[in-house]
C-alpha cells in the first residue's frame, strides 16, 4: 500500500475547524438540559454536522485507492483486515520505540497530553456504535464494552485508568493546545459513531484500534516505567498492551466476520472505518515526530 502518498492529496482541514468540531463532539455527548433555545441550538448542530460530514467524505476519497486490492468472500476479506496490523498505514512507526527508549518527561507529558486532548472515548464509542446491529456483532461489542467498564468495578474501568495517569503527570488536555491532527482523528472517531450511515465504518475503525493498539502501548508503558511513573499511573497503557490482542482477535471473528458474512456488501465501509482511523493516526505520528524533531 503506498499509504504515504494518498494521504498527501488531502489538505489539512484550518484548524479552527477541528476545535469547533472538537467543541461539538463534546456537546454533542454530554448530557445537559432543555432549552427554550432549542431552535436555534437544532440548527447550528445543523450547520456543524454538515462541516463534519464534508471533513468524514473527505477522509473517505482519501483511502478509496487503498481500497483497490479489497478481496471478495468472508474469510479472505477478514484475512485483508488483519494484515492491516503489520503493513496498514502508520504501524511499525519510530516514534514509539523512541518513547520507551529516550524521551524526556517533558516530550512524554506532551505527547501524552496530545493524545488524551484527542480521546473520544473508547467505551462510549462502542455503546454508540453497537445501537441495532445484528445480534452477534452487538454481542460482541457488548462484552467488549463491559470490560471498558471494568466488569462493574469502577476501579478497573479504562477512561478512569487514563484520567487518573493524566492527573498525575498534571497534564492539562485542551483543544487550545491540542494540534490539528489529534482533534482530526477524535473528531473521526466521533462523527462516525454518531453518524448511522457509518455504523460500519466505526466497527471497522473500532477494530483497528483493538487491533494496533497494543504495540504501541506496550512502548509507552516501557517509556512511562523508564521515567520513573508508578506501575498503578501507568497501568492503561500495560493493560492495553495485553487486553487488546484478545479484544482484537474476537472482534474480529464475531463482529467482522458474522457482518461480512451475512452481508458482503459491509466488507467495503468496515475496510473503510479502518483505513481512515489509521490514516488519521499516520498525521498525528507525523507531527509528534515533527515536533521532537524526529525526522
Amino acid at each position: 500500500m503506498n499509504s504515504a502518498r494518498a494521504l498527501r492529496l488531502v489538505p489539512p482541514d484550518r484548524i479552527s475547524d477541528h476545535v469547533k468540531l472538537a467543541a461539538f463532539g463534546q456537546q454533542r455527548l454530554n448530557p445537559s438540559f432543555a432549552s427554550s433555545d432549542w431552535r436555534d441550538d437544532l440548527a447550528e448542530e445543523a450547520r456543524l454536522k454538515l462541516l463534519e460530514g464534508a471533513f468524514v467524505e473527505r477522509e473517505r476519497a482519501a483511502v478509496a485507492p487503498l481500497l483497490a486490492d479489497l478481496p471478495s468472500g468472508t474469510n479472505a476479506f477478514v484475512a485483508w483486515y488483519e494484515t492491516l496490523k503489520d503493513h496498514g498505514p502508520g504501524q511499525n512507526d519510530p516514534l514509539f520505540p523512541w518513547l520507551a527508549e529516550r524521551a524526556t518527561r517533558d516530550q512524554m507529558r506532551w505527547f501524552l497530553e496530545q493524545e488524551a486532548a484527542g480521546e473520544a472515548g473508547f467505551d462510549d464509542l462502542v455503546a454508540l456504535t453497537q445501537v441495532k446491529l445484528p445480534r452477534r456483532a452487538k454481542l460482541e461489542l457488548a462484552r467488549n464494552y463491559w470490560d471498558e467498564m471494568g466488569r462493574g468495578n469502577e476501579k478497573g474501568m479504562h477512561g478512569p485508568m487514563l484520567d487518573r495517569l493524566v492527573g498525575a503527570l498534571e497534564l492539562a488536555p485542551s483543544r487550545q493546545t491540542t494540534v490539528w491532527q489529534s482533534l482530526a482523528l477524535g473528531n473521526l472517531m466521533t462523527a462516525l459513531a454518531c453518524t448511522r450511515r457509518y455504523a460500519f465504518q466505526s466497527v471497522g475503525a473500532l477494530g483497528a484500534i483493538e487491533m494496533t493498539a497494543p504495540d504501541r502501548s506496550l512502548f509507552v508503558a516501557r517509556g512511562l516505567k523508564r521515567l520513573g511513573v508508578p506501575a498503578a499511573e501507568r497501568h492503561y497503557f500495560e493493560l492495553h498492551a495485553v487486553l487488546d490482542r484478545k479484544h482484537s482477535a474476537a472482534w474480529n471473528r464475531e463482529a467482522l466476520h458474522s457482518l461480512v458474512e451475512a452481508e458482503p456488501a459491509t466488507a467495503r465501509p468496515l475496510a473503510e472505518g479502518a483505513l481512515m482511523r489509521l490514516a488519521a493516526g499516520v498525521r498525528c505520528f507525523e507531527r509528534y515526530r515533527a515536533e521532537f524533531d524526529l525526522d
